[in-house]
């Protein structure tokens, strides 16, 4: 393999330990070739765009996927400390976001496979099912120098199986597998203040408590029928029996939204694409309680628009001191997590893998989604913190580069470092090897 130009070393080098020598020479050409190929991002097609198509021993990089031996929630670990390096400023609060999201895939021998709510599909009144892999990430949310918006970077992926076919003793849930990435990552940041923000398919009080005792503030949707009580009053002294734990139920939420008294707070939050709303709100205390657990103090945020647009929503928080416009502004930040989905399936290929061992399906989309992550911090180091080139058309107006652009810089740098070592920096003629011509003839007609 050609070197590669320093700042992409400098990315990918911190990963090399969790290998051997032979078994990363073999992973960086699959991590290069899934960066640089068109179409699909199977193995063979990371080896035909790395000049691979004769390689007799292309079996040995199936083995990469299916069965060498190296730890990948090492390398999450590994991932997530280059990510708060190089974008997180030292002592801010880091906001992460968990999702699930199905990969639609198709076979007999794909045994995780189940029929799941298709979300991009779907809609309020009618729910669409497919049939594919479930996957649950948790993302880093951080602010990059070239986007107005926060971008959503992947480090930490697991698969979530049908209960009918799990081979656990107890089946884990998209609640439980949130819960286990978020005592994870508080072990790897034992110091570091935490957001955790979810979807309301994960609201859940034995998640909240869990983040209050592991004391990571955690911000999602609430239903409107959700149980919520006052605080039990004082006992007088002496009488016997169990002390209560929750006081008198609360009024509803939708009782406190129809209401005309209700002390409605004009408040401005940074709204989708950077612009200023004003919204009105209407905060309380509360104890969220469920039977068998014990109930867990909340802020509630009811959030109205007053141009009547937006349907009213209601949200929590299990940090009590937070405000309105701060729990506000993380809901608002969740929506990239969405974008990160779309833009994996679209420029990465998510959904193009054809692994069907449990092995190879459990590391080919982990390391897609996490290869998100890297292309962004191998654009961030290539552009030196500059603009990065905006793929423009006539016919389409594109305010900020997008994850698209970061890929075609990185492409750019990779194809320049392996082809053209020869010619000058901005020359009018470039010396282009034969072999490498017929590659792209070969190729170019393979991507169609």
């Amino acid at each position: 393999m050609p070197p590669l130009p320093e700042a992409i070393i400098l990315v990918l080098a911190p990963f090399a330990p969790l290998f051997s020598d032979r078994v990363w020479r073999q992973a960086q050409v699959l991590l290069l070739g899934a960066m640089l190929a068109p179409g699909a991002r199977t193995v063979t097609a990371a080896l035909r765009v790395m000049g691979l198509a004769g390689e007799r021993r292309f079996t040995n990089y199936h083995r990469v996927l299916n069965r060498a031996s190296w730890a990948a929630r090492q390398g999450s670990g590994m991932l997530l400390g280059l990510l708060i390096t190089l974008l997180v400023p030292p002592g801010a609060t880091i906001v992460l976001g968990a999702d699930d999201t199905v990969e639609r895939r198709s076979g007999r021998k794909i045994r995780a496979k189940g029929c799941d709510r298709d979300a991009v599909r779907s809609s309020h009144t009618h729910v669409i099912r497919c049939f594919g892999l479930k996957w649950v990430a948790m993302m880093l949310w951080v602010s990059v120098p070239w986007s107005r918006r926060v971008w959503a970077l992947p480090f930490l992926t697991a698969l979530c199986w049908p209960a009918e076919k799990s081979t656990r003793r107890r089946h884990n849930t998209s609640v439980d597998w949130v819960r286990q990435m978020m005592k994870q990552v508080r072990r790897w940041l034992p110091g570091r203040q935490l957001v955790l923000v979810v979807d309301g398919g994960c609201a859940a009080v034995s998640l909240a408590l869990a983040c209050v005792y592991h004391h990571v503030t955690m911000v999602w949707r609430l239903r409107w029928d959700a149980a919520l009580y006052h605080r039990p009053e004082p006992q007088p002294p002496g009488k016997r029996g169990p002390k209560p734990t929750t006081g008198k139920r609360q009024r509803r939420l939708q009782g406190w939204a129809e209401r005309s008294d209700t002390p409605w707070e004009a408040v401005e939050v940074e709204w989708y694409g950077g612009q200023l709303k004003t919204l009105w709100v209407f905060s309380r205390t509360a104890l969220w309680s469920t039977p068998k657990l014990p109930p867990v103090a909340i802020r509630v945020v009811i959030v109205c628009d007053p141009e009547g647009k937006l349907r009213m929503e209601a949200f929590l928080c299990t940090d009590l001191q937070a405000t309105p416009v701060q729990i506000l502004q993380w809901v608002v930040m969740r929506w990239s997590v969405e974008v990160t989905f779309e833009e994996g399936r679209a420029p990465l290929g998510l959904e193009t893998p054809r692994q069907w061992s449990d092995q190879a399906i459990a590391r080919t989309t982990p390391v897609l989604l996490a290869l998100f992550s890297i292309v962004t911090l191998l654009a961030l180091r290539l552009s030196q913190g500059g603009p990065i080139p905006v793929q423009a058309t006539a016919w389409y107006h594109k305010p900020e580069p997008t994850f698209a652009d970061c890929l075609a810089l990185v492409r750019r740098h990779l194809w320049r470092a392996q082809y053209l070592v020869n010619s000058a920096v901005d020359p009018e003629f470039v010396q282009f090897p034969r072999k490498v011509f017929e590659l792209l003839l070969t190729g170019l007609p393979l991507a169609a």
